[in-house]
């Protein structure tokens, strides 16, 4: 599949839920280089791993947990600190180096899958964790960010692409045709429960059905189930908080394509409707929250005592 061989390197799903203005552009700019200090500051120079959170505060994080999924955003966010000046190109390809170079050699894996939680200077299993299949997705979506901006032919495109046909996706399926498994444990096996309600999937299934050596059937993508959600006159389809609608369009670019199976869905504009939706959601609970309004406004996973 030609299109998991050439993800783009971002999509500004926030940017289309509101109309640009050159205020609002500079504070897209001035919020992308805060996040990307994120990434940059908070991982391993020598793993390239990249701790699961921060404190709010700024203060040291005395955990060395990191994740796969952060590592994997953190490989997308290199190449787009270089792109935007930051870095050089030659920081951010140092750094990809390492962690590519870590992550096929010394990072502890099951039929190419990673662990969700590893130590951020060792990689190893943390917390009993389990091999988690959307985590890997997430990180693998990193590592071929960094394969199409450095080149195919790099030694960071070549990692790259051993990093992804290692990964076993029909040893995911677990038995089911169509429908993965969400992890597994070297003390229990896999999970029972499967990806087959809608979701931050999208990314996981289009990479198992590219996969080039170990692809699940195409149809896979209409096995799982497309909730359809109303609220405050909006109509669309989700499955729980914001990031499940923004994740995967962290790097599939959705725009102009549409779903026609049953119905003509656009999972592009579908969440930009959801992140409408969430935003008036968190409107009516200011009675609550008194800090949210029109401006400050969000729930997502984090560690805060009110969710």
């Amino acid at each position: 599949m030609k299109a998991i061989r050439r993800l783009p390197v971002l999509a500004l799903l926030a940017a289309a839920a509101c109309a640009q203005t050159p205020v609002s552009d500079t504070f897209v700019e001035d919020l992308e280089h805060r996040e990307f200090l994120f990434f940059w500051e908070r991982a391993d120079p020598r793993t390239g791993l990249v701790l699961d959170r921060a404190k709010a505060d700024g203060s040291q994080e005395r955990r060395r947990i990191a994740s796969t999924a952060s590592t994997g955003f953190g490989l997308t966010a290199l190449c787009i600190g270089a792109e935007h000046g930051w870095i050089t190109r030659e920081q951010a390809q140092a750094r990809v180096l390492a962690t590519l170079r870590f992550l096929a050699a010394k990072m502890p894996r099951e039929h190419g899958w990673y662990y969700h939680f590893i130590d951020l200077r060792t990689g190893e299993r943390q917390w009993k964790s389990e091999l988690s299949f959307i985590d890997t997705a997430l990180l693998l979506a990193g590592v071929l960010t960094a394969r199409q901006y450095f080149g195919e032919q790099s030694e960071t495109g070549q990692l790259a692409e051993s990093i992804y046909e290692s990964v076993d996706f029909q040893w995911m399926l677990n038995g089911n045709p169509r429908l993965l498994s969400m992890g597994w444990k070297p003390e229990s096996g896999f999970l029972h429960a499967r990806w087959d309600k809608y979701c931050e999937l999208a990314i996981l299934y289009l990479q198992a059905i590219g996969s080039p050596r170990h692809a699940i059937p195409a149809d896979a993508w209409y096995a799982w189930r497309r909730p359809h959600m109303h609220y405050e006159g909006y109509e669309y389809i989700s499955g729980g908080p914001l990031f499940t609608d923004q994740y995967s369009q962290a790097w599939l670019d959705f725009r102009g394509r549409r779903e026609d199976r049953g119905e003509r869905t656009g999972w592009f504009q579908n969440s930009v409707t959801a992140t409408r939706a969430h935003r008036a959601f968190c409107i009516n609970l200011r009675t609550k929250f008194p800090d949210y309004g029109p401006d400050a406004w969000g729930i997502t996973a984090s560690d805060s005592a009110k969710g």
